[in-house]
């Protein structure tokens, strides 16, 4: 048994270059370790449902990448098994970049982000578009304004999460949306005891003599 996002990315050239930067060893390892990763776990499903948005790189038959950034709400991408994820397309700029690099290379690579906590997911497999409506029906998130083109689907083939440096920590509005109003629930108390206490705040006006202006 070993790593399967080894098996796929460390291709002869990526050996030779291990080697060349004294990194063979750690490769070597990564290669022989027990757990296979490619399978995706319960937990992992859970961080998936949690993400409102992720990049999907594709390559054309000539190898030229293109990574697209896909959004929507927390959990639009959707998994259907341990080895298969599955997506509402929506419409969008309509290049078909994506979809044409999948008609004839149907590799694709994900890369999720969890900005907060600094962790990232990374997936290979092979990803198919399906005209099929009633899975297009079953992935298109409830309530939410787009319009539904295909389902692309996912079979994975290995998973990796690794390596928390250099990830500047982003918040979106919904994780700050807590902290905020706990925040703005204490300044209203205190706005409350200052004016019992007869203290008008500086964007206050003042219409009474007998407020007290706020202590420098």
């Amino acid at each position: 048994m070993s790593r399967a996002f080894a098996r796929i990315a460390f291709t002869e050239s990526v050996k030779e270059a291990q080697r060349r930067n004294g990194a063979r060893a750690n490769g070597e390892r990564l290669e022989a370790h027990a757990a296979a990763r490619d399978a995706l776990t319960p937990e992992l499903a859970r961080f998936i449902a949690e993400r409102d948005s992720f990049f999907m790189a594709t390559a054309s038959r000539e190898g030229w990448p293109y990574v697209q950034h896909r959004g929507g709400p927390p959990g639009f991408l959707k998994v259907l098994d341990e080895r298969t994820l599955a997506f509402a397309d929506f419409s969008g700029n309509r290049q078909y970049l994506s979809l044409g690099n999948l008609a004839e290379n149907d590799r694709v690579h994900l890369f999720l982000m969890d900005w907060a906590h600094a962790r990232r997911l990374k997936i290979w497999g092979r990803a198919e578009a399906v005209e099929d409506a009633q899975l297009i029906a079953a992935l298109m998130p409830a309530g939410y304004d787009a319009r539904p083109e295909r389902a692309i689907r996912i079979h994975v083939e290995a998973w990796d999460m690794n390596c928390n440096q250099h990830i500047t920590p982003r918040f979106t509005e919904r994780e700050l949306a807590p902290g905020l109003n706990a925040l703005a629930r204490r300044i209203a108390l205190l706005e409350a005891r200052l004016h019992e206490s007869g203290i008008l705040l500086p964007y206050e006006t003042t219409g009474a003599s007998h407020s007290k202006p706020l202590p420098p």
